[in-house]
């Protein structure tokens, strides 16, 4: 992924409405995009697409994920385990 998509998709990525999707979405991209190839990066970009709360949905299981996007990234999406609520906690505290 060349530097410049890489910088569009990290905003996008991080500026989605609320904490909670940016938390998801952004940290999703953070940790496993670095080794992404053309078709992953297709995926989350029209992941970008799709509204924070059928993302959020999806990840936690509460929403079915529509067949365009099962498959590994949406596997690897619901694990949720790139979330680090501990650094995001001391933020709120500050705000």
């Amino acid at each position: 992924m060349d530097q410049e998509t890489r910088k569009k998709l990290h905003y996008r990525a991080w500026h989605r409405g609320t904490r909670e999707a940016d938390m998801m979405v952004g940290g999703f991209f953070d940790t496993y995009s670095s080794n992404w190839d053309a078709d992953q990066i297709t995926w989350f970009e029209r992941l970008l697409m799709e509204q924070d709360v059928d993302i959020m949905g999806w990840a936690m299981g509460t929403i079915n994920v529509p067949s365009s996007f099962e498959g590994d990234m949406m596997n690897l999406f619901k694990r949720l385990d790139f979330i680090k609520l501990v650094d995001e906690l001391q933020n709120i505290s500050k705000d």
